[in-house]
């Protein structure tokens, strides 16, 4: 059996970080687990960006678009919960890998049922290669997110064009009766108009 030991998730990790210079969003209002998290990390090209609370890691988020966020459930001015929400209206923002933390876990599952489908969860407190096997767990995750579906215009088209027929034919005969109405009243004109000439020749 394959033992799987810290050293070899950070190398899994250190692979996935290695095309370019990534970034990892630590949202948490105890600056201890922000530095904790860092420390715990491993060595490779990406730096790590920090918020203290839901509205700051909220905005970086949508600003950085890092390539992994790690959530603090319970925040001051904007809740984990509550970032989450927001994070989830958007297929660019909620593809991103995240890792949601909290020293309770009860708290967590009262908003969001086990299993966890597209996040992965971590306890406070936690270890070293606790910390690196639920990063590894939410980046496999973050890849099961279904591709937004597209509107399909044609069949939407096709579906209401008997619809759209039939208005635009009772469109058109009420526009008929409307020239037709304005032809009239243009006839009727000319020939005041022409009774006002004889009246005014006859005068002269």
């Amino acid at each position: 059996m394959k033992i799987i030991t810290s050293q070899t998730i950070e190398l899994t990790l250190e692979r996935e970080f290695t095309v370019s210079a990534h970034k990892i969003l630590v949202i948490d209002d105890s600056k201890v687990i922000r530095m904790r998290v860092k420390d715990m990390l491993p060595e490779s090209n990406f730096r790590v960006l920090e918020a203290k609370d839901g509205v700051e890691g909220y905005n970086l988020i949508r600003s950085e678009k890092p390539n992994l966020i790690m959530l603090d459930f319970l925040l001051p001015k904007m809740s984990g919960w509550d970032v989450y929400q927001e994070v989830q209206k958007e297929y660019d923002l909620k593809k991103i890998p995240l890792v949601l933390m909290s020293g309770r876990k009860e708290e967590v599952v009262e908003k969001l049922t086990e299993p966890f489908e597209y996040f992965s969860f971590i306890e406070k407190p936690f270890e070293k290669k606790q910390l690196l096997e639920a990063i590894k767990d939410a980046m496999a995750k973050s890849r099961k997110h279904p591709q937004p579906k597209e509107k399909p215009v044609a069949s939407s088209q096709s579906t209401g064009g008997t619809k759209d027929s039939a208005a635009m034919a009772q469109e058109i005969i009420y526009l008929r009766q409307q020239v037709s109405t304005m032809q009239g009243e243009i006839d009727l004109l000319k020939k005041q108009l022409r009774q006002v000439l004889n009246f005014l020749k006859q005068r002269g």
